[in-house]
């Protein structure tokens, strides 16, 4: 081969490797890459508050990498925290995404430095939070009121909504069950009126995934524990009016289940419980 031959092969063979190199990645390496199904689930250790005894609460919350995906991980191996009992009253059902200030674990007043472990595994991978009494991860009520918001200052005359949810008797898989939350509040911070339009502006985007509130005091309902999904026919906040919020739920297989009400005046928010029985029909 003539040198200009050689010369020529080598060019090419320059210009394929950069082409190969300048190919976009596998989808599994783009950090915007949505993944529907088949992802873990990662509990997070959000701080911890004391006591007026003296002795200590721990926080959690947990990510669920799924977009769509809701797993079932009933206490156990696959679930538990440790040392000690593995049920702590954990989720046992992952909403998707960011869920923050799920839930509690008193420890005692001589805790000293151990740490508390949340292991989670789901679809093959175990993740882990570690609980410990950092001096700069303590938090406060006022910071999960806010859900991670900064303290407006002990001046702020804004009280918690205080919600109760009724009881509810035993019922049958698919039957339409009503769910109601009992809420009072302080009517602070005031409801903001809706911004007028401006004339011969274009209507701005909203988010269609519910319909919330603006401002005032509503009711959003959620599953925490529970062998299967339980079907809320209200997908967003529930206004309350005269007191109350209220939507129906149905249950398509039999068990135990738990749902939560969190109650928000625009600001700060609280959260009730109600556990469920279902039974074949």
């Amino acid at each position: 081969m003539s040198s200009s031959g050689k010369i020529f092969v080598a060019c090419l063979a320059l210009v394929t490797a950069g082409l190969t190199s300048a190919q976009p990645p596998v989808p599994t390496y783009i950090g915007q890459t949505k993944f529907a199904t088949g992802q873990d689930v990662v509990p997070v250790y959000e701080g911890w508050l004391k006591n007026a005894d003296g002795s200590f609460t721990f926080v959690f919350g947990y990510f669920n990498r799924n977009w769509k995906e809701e797993p079932v991980i009933p206490p156990g191996a696959d679930n538990k925290l440790e040392p000690g009992a593995e049920d702590r009253g954990q989720p046992t059902y992952f909403l998707p995404r960011r869920q923050s200030f799920a839930f509690r674990v008193q420890v005692p007043k001589d805790w000293g430095q151990k740490e508390l472990v949340w292991s989670l595994t789901a679809h093959g991978r175990t993740e882990k939070a570690f609980a410990s009494l950092l001096p700069e991860e303590e938090i406060t009520e006022r910071m999960i009121m806010t859900r991670g918001g900064l303290f407006p200052g002990d001046d702020d005359p804004n009280k918690p909504p205080e919600i109760k949810i009724l009881p509810v008797a035993a019922v049958s898989v698919s039957q339409p069950v009503n769910l109601t939350a009992l809420v009072t509040d302080d009517g602070l911070p005031k409801p903001r009126p809706p911004r007028a339009p401006k004339p011969g502006a274009a209507p701005a985007q909203s988010n269609g995934a519910g319909a919330r509130p603006r401002g005032g005091l509503s009711v959003t309902w959620m599953e925490y524990r529970g062998p299967a999904k339980a079907m809320f026919e209200s997908a967003g906040p529930v206004a309350v009016a005269n007191g109350q919020a209220a939507t129906i739920v149905r249950f398509a297989e039999p068990g135990v289940y738990v749902l939560r009400g969190t109650a928000s005046d625009g600001a700060l928010s609280t959260k009730a419980e109600v556990t469920v029985n279902v039974k074949m029909k």
